[in-house]
């Protein structure tokens, strides 16, 4: 096997368990709240913590891709956040919660920053996009965290031996993957902030991802709570497990799609589609419409991320790590800002009507994405 592929499977190991750790404890959300007898404003409120958390990690993350090679605060960074996976579980008050979620997002966002950093730099070995793929990866580990989660749900295993679990499968797996991580990746150039008036490229990029990470993060959070408070399902994971099953499937094809139909018109195909989505959950609050609603918002979110990093990796100002810590930023601040603030209008409204937040925020994918082929088209002329 050539060595970039050897690369790109070690990768899309990192991708997958990190989709698969997320998801453990995403789908856990219900458990501890309800352990921990948190109303839906107080759940906002810890949830506060993992945005702010990542928040702090971004310039430290910023600093040590331009600093080392990628795979030292990946591997490291992730091990970390593995281990805090079991110390959520085996939090028994929300200040011991809230401290390991603070570690929990921090290590996330290093790690994060850092696997991107790499899918951009090992994209440009390949003659074909495989940015897509990656992200499909994380959906997958997602899908199948989710699908553990419901197993150990119906079997009524608690939350402890469940996620010390995924811990030990995670740290295992890290180990060997490390091995065949890219090397030698540091960039040289474009590592300097430049202060001042905004780089717009960069601010369009930002606003697209900041909108896409109010739904998608709010989704993560809030889908289980939906199912279970507004659907009345008892196994509450069926809405979180259709949502990243068609996250995944779109991931897998999206580069696909992109080359067919350009980045432009996927972008209002996937604001659309978050749209009808979250319409239909709201307006027809049942089992299958609201299946249906959330596997259509997972296909609309699924592609907005790693198409909008890969066009962050093509900044003429700024290295890709750069690049791509700049506009996770806005990343950040939108779940920051999106899963409290549904938390907080579900408390003074209700839960279903605060999901109308999402189709709010995926309608303006489209007049961002115009701005931003506009400016790339003024610049190239």
């Amino acid at each position: 096997m050539e060595l970039k592929n050897k690369q790109r499977f070690a990768l899309g190991a990192f991708f997958f368990l990190s989709g698969f750790n997320f998801a453990s404890w995403a789908s856990r959300i219900p458990t501890i709240k309800a352990a921990l007898e948190l109303n839906e404003a107080e759940l906002g409120t810890v949830l506060l913590t993992m945005p702010i958390s990542s928040m702090i990690g971004l310039p430290i993350s910023g600093w040590l891709v331009t600093k080392l090679e990628t795979r030292i605060p990946l591997t490291i960074a992730f091990l970390c956040n593995s281990i805090c996976l079991s110390f959520i579980a085996l939090a028994n008050s929300p200040a011991a919660l809230v401290a390991a979620l603070f570690v929990f997002a921090l290590t996330m966002r290093i790690f994060n920053i850092s696997m991107n950093t790499q899918a951009i730099t090992l994209q440009k070995q390949f003659a074909q996009k495989i940015n897509g793929s990656f992200h499909g990866l994380w959906s997958t580990g997602g899908i199948v965290g989710v699908g553990f989660s419901t197993l150990l749900i119906s079997l009524n295993i608690p939350i402890v031996p469940h996620l010390v679990t995924v811990s030990t499968i995670s740290l295992i797996a890290v180990t060997v993957a490390y091995r065949y991580m890219l090397r030698g990746d540091r960039s040289s150039t474009g590592n300097k902030l430049a202060f001042g008036k905004p780089d717009p490229y960069i601010l369009y990029l930002g606003l697209l991802v900041f909108f896409a990470a109010v739904c998608e993060g709010g989704m993560f959070d809030w889908s289980g709570v939906y199912f279970q408070q507004v659907i009345k399902e008892e196994v509450f994971t069926a809405g979180y497990f259709i949502f990243m099953t068609f996250m995944a499937l779109s991931r897998f094809i999206s580069d696909r799609i992109i080359d067919k139909i350009g980045m432009q018109t996927t972008y209002i195909i996937s604001a659309s589609l978050i749209f009808s989505g979250i319409s239909l959950a709201i307006f027809f609050p049942s089992f299958w419409p609201a299946m249906i609603g959330f596997s259509l918002v997972g296909f609309g979110t699924a592609s907005v991320i790693p198409m909008t990093y890969l066009l962050a990796g093509s900044s003429k100002t700024y290295s890709p790590g750069i690049a791509i810590s700049l506009v996770t930023t806005f990343g950040i601040v939108g779940m920051l800002i999106g899963p409290p603030m549904i938390g907080y209008l579900a408390h003074a409204f209700s839960l279903k009507v605060s999901f109308v937040a999402f189709a709010i925020a995926g309608m303006m994918l489209i007049p961002i994405s115009r701005m931003f082929f506009r400016l790339e088209k003024a610049t190239t002329e």
